[in-house]
């Protein structure tokens, strides 16, 4: 839903300063190191600490770098299988930092091994979603189903409750339990993305194989027809 909607409405904002970063000789690949990077020390050094607000703060404004990088290389006309390996890649990355910086504060700080084993398991779930559909059509198949949760649901949620459950420290009470529940969705609807797409390639590889099969038995059936012909002439 959000890759459908949000994104369009973003990637319109975002459009005139895409436009000004090359005209100023910026690269795509320049806008997504520089925003990884943003990212990643936004989650691994204020989270930890137990600053979610600011945290959420620095990784929102970095975080639109994936935006405005495929921007840009539209506008240049660059889109490549580089840049969209980088892209995909460092997006890994950012999520990792992002729920390492949770779990490293529940291990520290927070004092709770359970959400700790939770933010754990929303950084492996979401690196193995999307594996899952990456590694499908690598093989050939549409894997035609997004899922419950993508990344975008799992960023926005995380981000957003992290960033409320920040203003804890600014006497707001109560707020604070956003975040575990937050990270409990995420640990579910990852969970719940994850079923649907491996079964999804499951079905897809299945009549896949049966549509092979098929056209073998077909293409075995053709000469021997041809031959039964040729003698029922004789």
């Amino acid at each position: 839903m959000l890759n459908k909607y949000a994104r369009a409405f973003f990637t319109r904002v975002l459009t005139p300063f895409a436009a000004f970063l090359i005209r100023r000789g910026v690269s795509p690949d320049t806008v997504t190191l520089i925003g990884t990077a943003g990212v990643v020390v936004g989650a691994l050094v204020f989270y930890p600490m137990g600053e979610f607000f600011w945290g959420t703060v620095v990784i929102t404004l970095f975080v639109f770098s994936d935006l405005v990088d495929g921007n840009m290389a539209r506008q240049l006309g660059r889109s490549s299988r580089w840049g969209a390996f980088l892209d995909s890649t460092l997006d890994r990355v950012a999520d990792g930092a992002i729920f390492g910086g949770f779990a490293l504060w529940y291990a520290g700080g927070g004092d709770d091994l359970v959400l700790c084993a939770v933010s754990i398991f929303c950084l492996a779930s979401g690196q193995v979603v999307s594996y899952t559909k990456a590694r499908g059509e690598s093989i050939g198949l549409p894997v035609a189903v997004n899922g419950l949760v993508e990344r975008a649901e799992r960023l926005v949620i995380s981000l957003v409750a992290a960033g409320f459950a920040g203003l804890h420290k600014f006497g707001v009470p109560g707020i604070q339990y956003l975040l575990p529940v937050a990270l409990w969705i995420v640990a579910v609807g990852s969970l719940v993305t994850l079923v649907q797409r491996v079964v999804t390639v499951r079905r897809e590889s299945a009549e896949a194989e049966a549509e092979a099969e098929g056209e073998a038995t077909a293409g075995q059936d053709k000469p021997q027809n041809a031959s039964h012909g040729s003698e029922a002439a004789k």
